[in-house]
């Protein structure tokens, strides 16, 4: 992060920050006036975070409660998506009924 003052100039995670330019301007002023030194005004941050390597879970010690719950919740996830082997029609020895009259022809509508 770099502050210009009190006000955050630019954010960056994985590359450097860009500055404001006021630091150049510093550089200069204090390079032809050697002894006014001021203080400078940009300050960078960095916040770094470490990571853990002492993570790493072990499956094959768990409880006799931890093995129940794995066992029924894989056996009931793979029967969610069991399929039937053929496709159950109730109706197919059944014969269609008898139509008397073409209702579409009695009131005459058509289809165009």
């Amino acid at each position: 992060m770099h502050y210009c003052g009190d006000s955050l100039v630019d954010f960056s995670v994985f590359t450097k920050a860009e500055s404001c330019g006021m630091e150049k301007e510093q550089l200069i002023k204090s390079c032809e006036n050697p002894e006014m030194t001021e203080k400078d005004c940009c300050t960078d941050q960095k916040i770094v975070k470490e990571g853990k390597e002492d993570l790493k879970t072990s499956f094959n010690k768990l409880t006799f409660e931890q093995q129940t719950f794995v066992a029924s919740f894989f056996y009931t996830y793979i029967n969610l998506f069991e399929g039937l082997d053929e496709n159950i029609v109730p109706f197919k020895d059944y014969s269609p009924p008898f139509v008397e009259r073409d209702i579409q022809i009695l009131y005459e509508t058509y289809l165009i």
